[in-house]
């Protein structure tokens, strides 16, 4: 399977296009079945920045709509965080885009773009940002991966405190 890594920045064009990145691009083609588009972009429900998902893996967030009465309240909640602000986009044959504007709006963007990889998605972000988000995400991830580490265990073949 592809995947989005890295962060990639790039500005937007006179006429307000911006390129995905060349591996971006070569991701999320190797995914894309004939007819669809080539990425669905939506706002994130936790950051100011813009989503990007493959056909494939946006169709996964609708998993948990099953468990809902198609008539409910919940359902429709659901269901409009999820599709009403989602725009599925193809590029040109340089790789450019045209973001919707809510979007641009919501994430800040003005005249560059930093793309952030994070595996099965990535995500569009105002370059300053994307900065301050990495950073925290590292030093976040540092908490988590300390506080899971089991104890260190003596290696095989080894007693603890023998002198060498």
């Amino acid at each position: 399977m592809s995947m989005f890594l890295g962060t990639h920045q790039n500005r937007f064009d006179a006429k307000g296009r911006v390129s995905i990145p060349a591996s971006f691009r070569a991701a999320l083609k190797s995914q894309a079945q004939p007819g669809d588009p080539l990425v669905i972009l939506r706002p994130s429900h936790l950051h100011p920045c813009i989503e990007g998902w493959t056909v494939g893996a946006f169709a996964s967030l609708a998993t948990p709509l099953d468990e809902y009465d198609p008539f409910s309240e919940d359902h429709e909640d659901l269901a409009a965080s999820l599709y009403a602000d989602a725009y599925p986009l193809d590029s040109d044959k340089e790789g450019r885009i045209i973001l919707p504007e809510n979007l641009r709006t919501h994430a800040a963007l003005t005249d560059e773009v930093s793309f952030m990889g994070l595996g099965r998605t990535f995500q569009i972000w105002n370059p300053e940002a994307a900065a301050e988000r990495r950073q925290a995400a590292r030093s976040r991830a540092r908490t988590l991966a300390t506080s899971r580490r089991p104890a260190s265990a003596p290696a095989a073949g080894t007693t603890a405190g023998a002198a060498e």
